[in-house]
């Protein structure tokens, strides 16, 4: 199908953009135009965001019940289009539809129901002696997203919002905007009052930039690189609003001399090329033991060559394209880098996949005897490309993984827990996952350094959206 959605979801209506500007969206498996999209300007941002500072007033007062009760609806309304709300993501971003049934689908569940766990029990006023500690919404919010993976960034930000009693504006990445608007739609559908969620399509320059600079906004939430996101708190820093990023991610993967080699480098390079390597929290640089690095390249071949790159639609394909020509530039560029800065090529390289003439298909590709100083290992590439880093000693592994301008998220491998975890707490990272273990949807995710700033999902999620006032007094209660 050929999506049409030229429309804005502004104060609880459809609406035509103030002045028409069409936008083609290309399906990346194979550049035919997926739909058209209209493109927003300052004009649009000033309708939708006095929008919802009319609505702020009213949200903010009702009660967590209410909001409990309004989730609740919203997620009902989401399993409703779930298949729906998959075809568009493959579509738009080329995810396997396997993985977009799967986890790309499936987390925007897991947001709103973790959500709706935490409003149960949540405390939004407390007694600290004679002062009352109330917890209220920032108010009006600008959540900007990107394209990688749509549903787990709208629903991270937009799903808090609703909870904290905020009112917001949402702008999808105009590269993956079908699942957001059906998002909307599901808005609707949940009888979310008017006003208080609103969507515009648009670029950074023309709607992400006055969003995140306008003064009746509060607070931005934003997901993106650290090269837009430092725009963004430029942008916001005249009118002091509340700026939370998530930005990039170089993620060390630290391979102790104890390993189970096998389990940790199959579920490295899988987790690397899931997703056409388009995560930020990707563990892109492998450190292993300089002793084992034979080893290692033969496991990481090995599991490489199970690999199926191809068409999103078949349920065989694992790796689908990237998001864009811009982004098959990119990386192609990157791998092209690394072969002329002396990486060893162990699988992969330059140019599309053997059978696809079509299609941003990058080759899984593989580095190895990769030093920390070269561009592959210090830049975030965002596309299926693994370093493989030697290292001499567990002192030099922890100095190389923290060796980044980056600090999102960070991986240790050992047969003994006590040492993971020794090792993982010396590494500047958000977050930290030992021996291949995962979080859940109330796990805070977020980074140091120029990995941003804040924390999504769960209570600390909920948390970035509200304000602390202090009402002092015995009198308070």
């Amino acid at each position: 199908m050929t999506y049409d959605d030229r429309q804005f979801y502004i104060d609880g209506s459809w609406v035509d953009p103030v002045e028409p500007k069409e936008f083609q969206v290309i399906n990346p498996a194979n550049e035919t135009v997926a739909g058209v999209i209209s493109m927003g300007g300052s004009n649009d941002v000033d309708r939708a965001v006095a929008a919802a500072r009319r609505a702020f007033d009213a949200y903010s007062r009702t009660t967590p019940a209410e909001r409990l009760a309004l989730l609740e609806r919203v997620l009902a309304a989401y399993k409703a289009r779930y298949d729906e709300i998959a075809r568009a993501i493959s579509t738009e971003m080329g995810a396997p539809i396997t993985l977009a049934q799967g986890a790309q689908t499936r987390i925007g569940v897991g947001h709103i129901s973790a959500m709706i766990d935490v409003l149960k029990t949540f405390k939004f006023e407390e007694m600290h002696g004679t002062t009352r500690l109330v917890q209220e919404p920032v108010g009006v919010c600008a959540l900007i997203t990107p394209w990688n993976w749509p549903m787990n960034q709208v629903a991270a930000k937009v799903v808090p919002a609703l909870a904290a009693g905020c009112t917001m504006v949402l702008k999808p990445s105009e590269y993956a905007p079908f699942s957001a608007i059906l998002w909307a739609k599901v808005m609707h559908e949940a009888g979310v009052p008017a006003g208080v969620f609103n969507l515009i399509n648009g670029d950074g320059p023309n709607v992400g930039a006055p969003l995140s600079r306008h003064p009746d906004i509060d607070m931005v939430s934003f997901t993106g690189s650290t090269r837009a996101g430092t725009e963004v708190a430029k942008n916001a820093a005249a009118s002091v609003k509340r700026v939370h990023q998530e930005l990039g991610g170089k993620s060390p993967n630290v391979l102790l001399e104890d390993a189970d080699f096998e389990r940790a480098v199959k579920q490295s390079v899988l987790h690397v090329f899931q997703n056409s390597g388009q995560s930020c929290n990707a563990p892109t640089r492998m450190l292993v033991p300089e002793a084992k690095l034979a080893e290692v390249e033969a496991i990481a071949r090995r599991v490489a060559e199970t690999v199926v790159v191809g068409d999103p639609a078949s349920p065989k394909t694992t790796v689908g394209p990237v998001v864009s020509k811009l982004q098959f530039d990119r990386v192609e560029g990157f791998i092209g880098k690394g072969i002329a800065e002396g990486a060893r090529l162990i699988c992969g390289g330059t140019g599309r996949p053997d059978g696809l003439t079509k299609g941003y298909f990058v080759k899984p590709t593989i580095f190895s005897q990769v030093r920390n100083d070269m561009t592959v290992a210090r830049e975030e590439i965002f596309g299926p490309v693994l370093c493989i880093l030697p290292y001499q000693t567990e002192e030099q592994a922890v100095q190389i993984a923290n060796d980044t301008p980056y600090g999102l998220a960070a991986y240790v491998w050992s047969k003994d827990n006590v040492h993971a975890r020794r090792v993982g707490n010396r590494i500047r990272a958000g977050q930290v996952a030992l021996n291949g273990a995962s979080g859940d949807m109330k796990t805070p995710f977020g980074g140091f350094k120029m990995s941003g700033n804040g924390r999504e999902y769960g209570e600390h999620g909920l948390r970035d959206f509200l304000e602390v006032k202090a009402v002092i007094g015995v009198d308070a209660a």
